[in-house]
């Protein structure tokens, strides 16, 4: 290989391997700072997009539909007539996800706040979602323990909610539901955090490349790099 060929190699290569944090004039406490600041900053965005009527409801990309066969079946009961039991129970399950949301804001915050430097390093040297991925990692859990009965209470009040996961358990014994699908309670629940963590990683994207745009010092200072 020709020595100007292998030189251009040998700096392609080195172009992969993350530079030490001093290198780009970061210390580890800014690091964590930026991380913290990233953090709290798409947690608060998130909820306020959903947590409000309308949230997931009017949102095409976090909106909650039936699953599986079910939306299929749904279609059939349009057909005949039945739309507004269709509609009512979609529109339940939204309700108690933008319901539910609100919950969220006091966790996902301490969560951020209580980042370890060592975490921080992680997520700086991280893909364009290694943001939310700490946070699914570090909230989902709790956050769905705090989610359903807020969604719950909700669904109970729509009459179609208890025919939904009688129907949903027989077509789950066929494969045409998943299982984790088959109680409409737990189905929002976990849609409900879906849709979180999406709000969450559209931000993070959003502050990795814009960061001047955020008008924060240092979340321009950590990812401006």
């Amino acid at each position: 290989m020709p020595i100007s060929r292998r030189r251009f190699a040998q700096a392609g290569a080195l172009s992969l391997v993350p530079l030490p944090l001093w290198a780009v004039g970061l210390s580890e406490r800014d690091a964590a700072s930026g991380i913290r600041a990233a953090l709290e900053r798409g947690a608060i965005a998130a909820v306020a997009l959903l947590g409000k009527p309308d949230g997931f409801l009017g949102n095409e990309k976090v909106r909650i539909g039936l699953p599986g066969a079910l939306a299929d079946a749904a279609k059939l009961l349009r057909a005949t007539g039945q739309q507004k039991k269709v509609d009512e129970l979609i529109t339940a399950m939204n309700r108690a996800a933008e319901a539910a949301i609100p919950e969220a804001k006091a966790l996902l915050v301490q969560a951020a706040k209580n980042v370890s430097v060592k975490d921080a390093l992680q997520i700086v040297r991280g893909g364009d979602t290694a943001v939310t991925d700490f946070f699914a990692r570090n909230t989902r859990e709790p956050l769905g323990a705090k989610f359903l009965p807020i969604v719950t209470k909700t669904t109970q009040k729509v009459s179609a909610a208890e025919k939904y996961n009688a129907v949903a358990a027989r077509a789950a014994k066929f494969g045409l539901v998943k299982d984790e699908d088959a109680n409409v309670q737990q189905y929002v629940t976990r849609r409900a955090l879906d849709g979180l963590y999406l709000m969450i990683a559209e931000e993070e994207r959003n502050i990795r490349q814009d960061p001047v745009g955020t008008g924060s010092a240092i979340l321009k200072k950590v990812f401006g790099g």
